[in-house]
């Protein structure tokens, strides 16, 4: 009894699998998968000369899924997609590139050398950490770098001293034995002439003897008069003003 029943269901089988429309199924389904089975192949060897630059990787990731077989190459796509480059050469260059344009964003902008933060161009002292950034050229008036040697602008040096161009001081003892007698006797008189009247106050005896010229000296008058700078020994006194108290 079982023994038929064996034999009826492999007939049915072999019926089945003997009808020619059954028999068509089963060979486009074998095509199917062997075509599946190379473009998966070719599409792994495509990918992978998007993703490096080893021009041999790629025919080993073809290769590797081909001897995996038409049954168990869904493996090595999984496999493949696992340890493959996350991005392409161009995604990979595209974001050099950003990079490259963020640091120069940031390097546009000016940051203080000690402190790190940012400043404006035209800052002369970090208003964060006192630092001294640039400074002013006496020549044009224009903002240069501290480790400058001359301006860019004007062509001035400052390593160059930059003399002053003002008169010598002489003293009055040497200016008055330069000249002539009979002059530095005239220069008394004539320094006690220039002031007014009205604004000379006469010394007391004490200060007066004090102040006298000694034997060989040349009166205080006369280098004073030799050089302007010099306050004259008489004593001006200002002029008395009257305030008006109003009604």
């Amino acid at each position: 009894m079982p023994q038929d029943i064996l034999n009826g269901i492999g007939d049915g089988i072999n019926t089945i699998l003997n009808d020619p429309t059954v028999q068509t199924i089963f060979r486009a389904t074998i095509l199917y998968v062997g075509l599946i089975w190379l473009a998966a192949a070719y599409w792994a060897y495509r990918d992978l000369r998007q993703r490096t630059a080893n021009p041999l990787l790629p025919y080993g990731a073809a290769a590797a899924i081909i001897l995996f077989t038409p049954i168990f190459f869904p493996l090595a796509v999984i496999l493949y997609r696992i340890v493959r480059p996350p991005e392409t050469v161009a995604e990979a260059g595209e974001r050099a590139l950003a990079e490259e344009a963020m640091l120069v964003e940031v390097e546009k902008q000016h940051h203080c050398a000690a402190c790190r933060r940012p400043i404006e161009a035209d800052w002369l002292i970090c208003p964060h950490c006192r630092t001294r950034l640039r400074r002013i050229c006496s020549s044009c008036g224009r903002l240069v770098e501290t480790d400058w040697s001359l301006c860019a602008y004007c062509g001035k040096d400052f390593e160059r001293p930059d003399y002053a161009r003002t008169p010598a001081r002489v003293s009055a003892a040497r200016a008055a034995a330069s000249l002539p007698a009979g002059q530095a006797a005239a220069i008394p008189a004539q320094a006690a002439a220039a002031v007014p009247a009205g604004n000379l106050r006469t010394l007391p005896r004490n200060q007066a003897v004090r102040g006298a010229a000694r034997d060989g000296e040349v009166p205080r008058a006369a280098r004073e008069s030799v050089l302007p700078d010099i306050e004259d020994v008489s004593e001006e006194v200002p002029t008395p003003r009257t305030a008006t108290r109003g009604t």
